[in-house]
C-alpha cells in the first residue's frame, strides 16, 4: 500500500513538473519581442505624409514612432545642442549636411528622401481666385498672405524667391503674415485668419486640406529646388530601429505614401 502511493506521489510530481515546463514554455514563445521607440525630429510639410508612413511601419514592426514636427531650422539648433531624437527629417537637405560635417550623424546614413513643392492656396470660404498664380496676390482686397518665416523654414524661402520670380514681392511683402512653420502658415489660411498663403503640396493633397480649399501649382523653376534630407543622430541609442524606419521609408508603402502627397522621389 505504501509502495502504491509512493509510486503514485512520484507520479503526480512528475506531471506537475511537465506541466510546468510545458507552461512556462509556451508563455515564453507568446511573449511579444520588446518593442523599441524612437524619436523623429521632422518638417511640418510632413505632417499627413510621414504620420501615414508611420502608421504601416508601427503597424509592420511593432515598434513605436515618437513625432515632432516643427521648423527645419529651429530642430537643426536644437541638434546641435544636443536634442534627443534619433532621425531628423529636414525639408533642406543643407541642414543634415551641416550636421554631417560636424560629426553629429552616423556616417553614411543621409538620404535625400523627396523633393518638396509649393502652391498658393485658399480656403473656399474667402472666394479668392488662385487661377491666377501669384499675381492674385496684387490685389489689395488681399490683406493677408500667409508664408512660412524664411528665417528658419525652408518653404518661406521658396515662397519668397517664387514672388520675387513673378515680381510680386514688392506688392506682398507688408501683407505677409509668418508661421513659424509651414504647417502653422497652413492653418493661418484655413482658419481664415489670412486669406490666402504659399504652402506646401503636400500639406494642400492632404484630405481636409484638399475639402477645404483650392490650389495653384507653383512651377519648380520659380524657387530654387526644395531638396529634403534625412539622417540617423550618431547620439541615437537606437540606431538599428531608426535605420529600419528609413529603409521602410524606402520602401514600397513608404514611397507610395509619399508619391500620394505630392513628394518628387529620388532616383
Amino acid at each position: 500500500m505504501r509502495c502504491n502511493q509512493s509510486y503514485v506521489q512520484r507520479l503526480l510530481f512528475v506531471v506537475f513538473v511537465t506541466l510546468i515546463v510545458l507552461f512556462g514554455g509556451q508563455l515564453a514563445l507568446s511573449q511579444p519581442a520588446v518593442a523599441e521607440e524612437i524619436a523623429i525630429a521632422a518638417a511640418s510639410d510632413l505632417n499627413f505624409a510621414i504620420k501615414d508612413v508611420i502608421a504601416e511601419y508601427e503597424k509592420a514592426t511593432g515598434n513605436r514612432v515618437k513625432l515632432s514636427l516643427g521648423s527645419s531650422g529651429n530642430f537643426y539648433a536644437q541638434l546641435t545642442n544636443g536634442a534627443p531624437f534619433d532621425l531628423y527629417f529636414s525639408a533642406d537637405i543643407g541642414y543634415p549636411k551641416k550636421l554631417e560635417e560636424a560629426g553629429l550623424i552616423v556616417p553614411g546614413s543621409l538620404y535625400r528622401y523627396a523633393v518638396g513643392r509649393i502652391v498658393l492656396w485658399t480656403n473656399q470660404s474667402s472666394h479668392r481666385d488662385v487661377s491666377k498664380g501669384l499675381e492674385a496676390l496684387r490685389d489689395p482686397a488681399i490683406k493677408k498672405i500667409a508664408i512660412a518665416n524664411p528665417k528658419h523654414a525652408p518653404y518661406g524661402r521658396a515662397a519668397v524667391a517664387a514672388m520675387q520670380h513673378f515680381k510680386v514681392y514688392d506688392d506682398a511683402k507688408d501683407r505677409l503674415v509668418m508661421g513659424e512653420n509651414i504647417s502653422q502658415a497652413a492653418q493661418f489660411v484655413e482658419s481664415g485668419a489670412c486669406e490666402i498663403g504659399v504652402i506646401a503640396l503636400s500639406l494642400a493633397l492632404a484630405p481636409t486640406m484638399k475639402a477645404a480649399g483650392t490650389y495653384w501649382e507653383i512651377p519648380s523653376d520659380a524657387h530654387p529646388p526644395l531638396e529634403q534630407g534625412a539622417a540617423i543622430l550618431k547620439s541615437s541609442k537606437q540606431q538599428k530601429t531608426a535605420q529600419q524606419f528609413l529603409e521602410f521609408m524606402q520602401g514600397g508603402k513608404g514611397q507610395d505614401i509619399m508619391r500620394r502627397y505630392g513628394f518628387t522621389l529620388p532616383q
